[in-house]
């Protein structure tokens, strides 16, 4: 199908600041939705609509969107590949992964793969632009419901971990499995489950896709809204 175009507004003392957002949905409707939200946004401009990853790829490479907003909805396995070839053409794309639901395992897995923004359908106005301007930024940001899922505490005592529990904290937040660990590290997959459960009792956090995520949010890699 073809990318449906926005309509061209009037011009703008501030339309050189302004940060173009392209939208490829499932659904052209939820596309229109984007497009209302950002009409009372001076500085966030509706761009275009595409029905297809590979539609996005050419309007990428033609229109040079500063966000380009992707439906999980295509497949996990598709948008995966569509972020590394993105990534390799594109470099500087700000992509945000938007599904009804999201979860740690896969916004874990689409902020390694390149995507520099996580959010859910269901989000809140203010989320929504929220995360729009901060990715056009070259920022990373991600729904405060994903954090909230992936740990109790916004305390992460790092210092508290030995130095082997940090190696394979280090090995989990790099997307290494058990047995890779074990290898990695020259001791066994059982010891590796030990270590885990010490880090998990000492940083409050639950399951090693929530390690990863707050290891990158210690880091500031990737950063959730403010607190209200």
């Amino acid at each position: 199908m073809r990318p449906t175009l926005a309509e061209p507004g009037p011009s703008s003392p501030d339309s050189k600041s302004q940060k173009t957002v392209l939208v490829c949905d499932t659904q052209p409707v939820t596309a229109e939705g984007v497009r209302t939200l950002l009409t009372g946004n001076p500085d966030l401009r509706f761009l275009q609509v595409a029905e297809s990853l590979a539609a996005t790829s050419d309007l990428v490479r033609g229109q040079a969107p500063d966000v380009i907003v992707v439906d999980k909805a295509f497949g996990i396995q598709a948008v995966l590949e569509w972020l590394s070839e993105i990534r390799l053409t594109s470099p500087n794309a700000g992509v945000v992964i938007w599904g009804v639901s999201v979860t740690e395992a896969e916004a874990l897995r689409f902020l390694q793969a390149g995507a520099r923004g996580i959010l859910r359908k269901t989000a809140g106005v203010s989320s929504v632009l929220a995360c729009l301007r901060t990715v056009a930024e070259r920022r990373s940001w991600m729904e405060d419901a994903v954090f909230r899922d992936s740990a109790r505490s916004d305390r992460y005592p790092r210092s508290e971990l030995t130095a082997r529990e940090q190696q394979v904290l280090e090995l989990v937040e790099q997307g290494f499995k058990n047995k890779e660990i074990a290898v990695d590290l020259g001791i066994r997959p059982g010891t590796v489950k030990i270590h885990l459960k010490h880090i998990f009792e000492k940083t409050g956090v639950r399951g090693r896709y929530g390690l990863a995520l707050s290891g990158l949010k210690d880091r500031g890699l990737v950063s959730p809204p403010p607190s209200s």
